[in-house]
């Protein structure tokens, strides 16, 4: 085996990658902390296509909680950093996201995990249509049987601040971020011993992380292991509607669509494609029939104002998405206990890595999750096949 030798090889250098590598150098101080990508311009990196929202509202504790901690280190992100990497701010928007429900059991399961939000330190308030129609008097909610909504600590910010300040800290405390493609990992006696590089270099490590976004699954099958993770396409619209002109507006969620507000007086919309299947890595070709088929009425009916409306631009981003239960897979693969993974995000990874980052540094120097507890996320729930379901993906 011949080339570097580092304590930590980190395979993936978005944001996931990034993070993890600032906390474990913040942690311990003199690391050896080498970080492989692909592609440092992101260019195709989910962090870059991102819509770069974060939301209190999910429908699983341990989700909650990382939000929780992640709007914080969010919102005073220089403060958080301890270090001036040259980003005085990430422009958070902090207009809520606003859950809609046209059943009665949709809004009973509104109504149960607003409940256990607030227990955790969500603003999260359960609204009637009464109170929609108050509060954001462009809806039509006469269809609706309640709505959920986050008045603080939830919105949009700068996705590729986010990353830049990870990476811009993390070199200043000594992490090497090096341009390769990793193409296989060496073992011996169960454990990652070195991890191979197109360009032929072989770095020895004392563990390694997966931060391969998408390609995940790839890295895995590497070490003769399965994980399922997969890139889903999905189009995002950028559209003007002159007769709707609501800065303050929360992200909508809907049945069949979401929509933001955006800068300039224009909006982001996007929506789940009803045949939503794993797609090539490779494929960032736009599915632009799905605003005029599928977006387009929905929206209009849920919001008069949007009776004329020209789509501006679009961009395609991949979901790495978990086929079980649509949660991140975390820590130790017990094969390979000095293997970590950090994958599967399904769509919610931006908003996730200030806390996965730490958590995963915190495991991997202490053996243990310590600040919060991820074992909910844990890959042995993957292996025995045992769903820890997360309803509200968007």
């Amino acid at each position: 085996m011949s080339g570097r030798t580092a304590d930590v090889v980190v395979i993936g250098g978005a944001v996931m990658g990034a993070s993890a590598a600032y906390w474990l150098t913040r942690m311990q101080p003199g690391l050896k902390v080498i970080v492989v990508e692909r592609d440092p311009t992101y260019a195709r990196a989910s962090t870059a296509l991102s819509v770069a929202s974060i939301r209190m509202q999910f429908t699983t504790p341990v989700n909650v909680a990382i939000s929780r901690f992640g709007i914080g280190f969010i919102r005073d992100f220089r403060e958080s950093l301890g270090q001036e990497v040259g980003i005085p701010s990430l422009g958070l928007t902090e207009n809520g996201y606003l859950f809609l429900a046209s059943t009665a059991e949709g809004a009973s399961v509104l109504a149960e995990v607003a409940a256990m939000q607030r227990s955790l330190g969500a603003a999260t308030e359960m609204l009637t249509p009464a109170a929609l129609a108050a509060r954001f008097p462009w809806l039509e909610t006469g269809d609706l049987a309640a709505g959920s909504f986050g008045p603080r600590d939830e919105g949009w910010f700068d996705n590729m601040g986010l990353l830049n300040g990870f990476r811009t800290a993390a070199k200043l405390q000594g992490v090497e971020f090096l341009r390769d493609c990793v193409v296989g990992l060496e073992q011996a006696q169960g454990r990652v011993r070195g991890v191979r590089l197109a360009s032929g270099e072989t770095i020895a490590c004392g563990a390694a992380i997966n931060a391969s976004g998408t390609r995940a699954a790839e890295v895995m099958r590497m070490a003769g292991l399965d994980l399922p993770v997969e890139p889903r396409k999905r189009t995002v619209f950028v559209i003007d509607a002159p007769n709707a002109r609501h800065p303050d507006a929360p992200l909508l969620v809907d049945r069949g669509f979401y929509l933001r507000p955006e800068r300039g007086g224009q909006w982001i919309t996007a929506t789940v494609p009803e045949t939503d299947s794993p797609c090539d890595p490779q494929d960032f070709e736009p599915d632009l029939h799905l605003f005029e088929e599928v977006i387009w009425e929905q929206l209009y009916a849920r919001a008069p104002g949007f009776d004329a409306v020209k789509v501006v631009r679009h961009w395609v981003g991949h979901y790495a998405y978990n086929r079980l239960d649509q949660n991140a897979i975390l820590g130790p693969h017990p094969a390979l206990p000095n293997l970590y993974l950090m994958n599967g995000f399904s769509g919610h990874g931006l908003q996730q890595a200030p806390a996965v980052g730490r958590g995963i540094a915190e495991h991997l120097l202490t053996g243990g999750w310590q600040s919060l507890d991820l074992s909910d996320l844990s890959v042995e729930r993957v292996l025995e096949g045992r769903p820890f379901l997360e309803r509200a993906i968007v």
